[in-house]
């Protein structure tokens, strides 16, 4: 029969290969799956992941064989278990992102931690076959997400990883339970009517179970699909008068995913991922080092930083409704707010965990900088992860300007975070949790994840 998207992306999972993965891609996903288990980690001492984890353990009831993220001796069934873990992930919107914009791991990591404890001894996934699982995750959700031009900007309707998160999901669980090709694109069938999250829940705690269940219900459907439920074998595929996949796009363009037998270029190959270092919506990090700059500016200026100095503060930034948050009151809204972002940064230095405390939201000092922001949207300044920038003007009452200005933040694609910073990150995250020669020994089993006999260890 005729070649199709759908069989395409099917034909991909069931025959890529390890040989497949190239050294960078290898290296970068190892990164990818550092920080992510770093951010889950620190994710379980939330109150929204407590909430999560209460429903699990209160309402359902079944073999409980998966871990849990921070709660040693806590055990779950494997798909809830991946929905607590997949909350945790996005708890404080510290997970990682791609372009165009979505947050990878999160919804395929969880998954596959869950479906290795899962699996009886006898079939347990090497850490070979967990990486490369992990990298069709990762595949499918970018080639998807490339399928319409619109995905290139800051979503205005649905939550991307909620739609393209669980469509990873169901590739990579397909691809470690080995399912037949079929089997695969009944998976993606399955999950693409499990799939979407509407944006007006950023900035609420209902944005993380976004995630929880991306990583749940793409794993479901894969689990639904090797039991042998059947989906429209065209999910993927543009048919007019019928929307598959397209009903999440109004532009809606798919291309066939092909495999040759020695060869396959992963999109992590051509665009790396970036790392976040504060816990925060990726848009703030560019308002954060522009607001550090100009603060380094100020203190030369005037010994000091004397927020009593300065008449108006000027954000120039992207139109993206869900994060111009003038005032919030929350420490959701604060993580998708510019001007809480900027207005920290500015009079504290940094921006850290302890930055989205209730105390340190309605701070007097905090509210008084706020009443100082104007926002600008430049023409020139898209609301797109690859092309945007952050602008901190100063207008001082002495008619002094004083301005700041980040094009690529220190995690961003073009200027990833070192090892050292990496590993930083995810010491002080996994602190929150572990002592250090727990946190070491996840490093090092990530670092060595190809000579690992069975994936169920990490």
């Amino acid at each position: 029969p005729e070649e199709t998207v759908t069989s395409s992306f099917a034909s991909f999972i069931q025959a890529v290969r390890p040989e497949h993965l190239s050294k960078t891609v290898r290296q970068r996903s190892k990164r990818m799956i550092l920080d992510s288990i770093g951010v889950g980690l620190v994710g379980s001492t939330t109150h929204v992941f407590d909430i999560a984890l209460q429903y699990c353990r209160e309402l359902y009831s079944s073999v409980a064989v998966s871990s849990v993220y921070g709660k040693p001796g806590v055990k779950l069934s494997p798909t809830l278990a991946a929905f607590t873990n997949g909350v945790a992930t996005h708890s404080m919107d510290f997970d990682d992102t791609w372009h165009p914009a979505t947050h990878p791991s999160g919804a395929v990591l969880p998954a596959l931690l869950a479906a290795s404890q899962m699996l009886p001894p006898s079939t347990k996934p090497n850490g070979v076959d967990f990486l490369l699982a992990f990298n069709v995750g990762l595949e499918v959700q970018g080639r998807l997400m490339h399928f319409s031009t619109e995905a290139h900007n800051i979503p205005k309707r649905f939550h991307p990883p909620s739609v393209v998160g669980t469509m990873g999901s169901a590739a990579a669980t397909a691809k470690l339970l080995s399912l037949s090709t079929t089997q695969c694109a009944h998976a993606l069938g399955i999950a693409a009517s499990l799939a979407g999250a509407p944006m007006a829940n950023a900035a609420t705690q209902a944005k993380p179970l976004h995630i929880g269940n991306a990583t749940r219900l793409g794993f479901e459907a894969a689990l639904l699909a090797a039991r042998g439920m059947e989906a429209n074998p065209l999910i993927l595929d543009d048919i007019p008068g019928c929307s598959g996949f397209s009903a999440f796009y109004s532009v809606y363009q798919p291309k066939p995913l092909s495999t040759s037998s020695d060869h396959h270029e992963f999109l992590l190959e051509k665009q790396d991922i970036a790392f976040k270092r504060f816990p925060a919506h990726l848009g703030m990090h560019w308002v954060v080092d522009a607001a550090l700059s100009v603060r380094n500016l100020f203190i030369n200026y005037a010994g000091s930083f004397a927020p009593s100095l300065i008449r108006n503060i000027v954000l120039k930034i992207p139109m993206s409704k869900y994060i111009n948050r003038p005032f919030p009151t929350s420490e959701h809204q604060a993580r998708h707010s510019f001007q809480f972002n900027a207005c920290t940064a500015l009079l504290d230095g940094e921006v850290c965990l302890s930055s989205f405390t209730e105390s340190s939201i309605h701070r007097q000092e905090l509210r008084e900088l706020l009443d100082k922001v104007v926002v600008e949207h430049p023409e020139d300044n898209v609301a797109n992860f690859d092309k945007m920038y952050g602008e901190v003007a100063l207008l001082l009452h002495s008619g002094d300007v004083l301005t700041g200005k980040c094009d690529t933040f220190y995690g961003h694609w073009r200027k990833p975070l070192s090892k050292e910073s990496l590993l930083k990150k995810f010491r002080s995250n996994a602190s929150h949790v572990f002592p250090e020669e727990k946190i070491e020994t996840i490093i090092t089993l990530v670092d060595n994840l190809e000579s690992l006999s069975d994936s169920s260890q990490l």
